[in-house]
């Protein structure tokens, strides 16, 4: 039996394909792509079965589920739920799904772990904060040419090669 990965697809053609699910996304649901929304939905569903009176006091969840609203009946659950079943299938059927820690030489797994919990929560709760994820704001915003969108991604990615500087040494050999 032949393990070996397939080979990745050519990114022009990937970012293609990208940009006809954007626009399809766009025609077919007015609204562009993006994970945030999605989790605040979900999030509220679960708060709903618990604390109905609550959900219907806090008027950004009330938009989602006061009442009789289905919180989980939105584009986004789906598209949420697709990109992570796609991406399974994806690496299913190319020979990469497998559970391993992606980690420099100088971290132990657990650290690794921690600091990916940090990052992620740190993430989640900016983007519930600033009210949309940065996928959002790149691919939804950037393709409708929001300035904000732009100046928003630049700064992530100055930002990130800033951080780099400063953790770098834990991904290399050298000291």
């Amino acid at each position: 039996m032949n393990n070996k990965p397939k080979p990745y697809k050519n990114p022009y053609f990937a970012g293609t394909i990208l940009g006809v699910v954007l626009f399809s996304a766009y025609a077919l649901t007015h609204s562009g792509l993006g994970a945030s929304g999605a989790i605040s939905r979900i999030h509220v569903a679960l708060t709903k079965l618990l604390w109905q009176s609550h959900v219907d006091l806090i008027s950004t969840f009330a938009v989602m589920g006061a009442g009789n609203i289905n919180p989980l009946d939105h584009a986004s659950v789906f598209l949420l739920i697709g990109t992570f079943a796609g991406g399974m299938l994806s690496a299913w059927f190319n020979g990469r799904l497998k559970f391993e820690i992606f980690k420099g030489p100088r971290i132990s797994n657990i650290q690794r772990l921690i600091f990916a919990l940090l990052g992620g929560l740190i993430m989640g709760y900016g983007a519930r904060f600033a009210r949309g994820c940065t996928s959002g704001q790149a691919l939804s915003g950037g393709a409708v040419l929001s300035l904000g969108s732009w100046a928003f991604m630049f700064s992530v990615f100055i930002g990130g090669y800033a951080a780099a500087y400063f953790v770098r040494r834990l991904w290399t050999e050298q000291s």
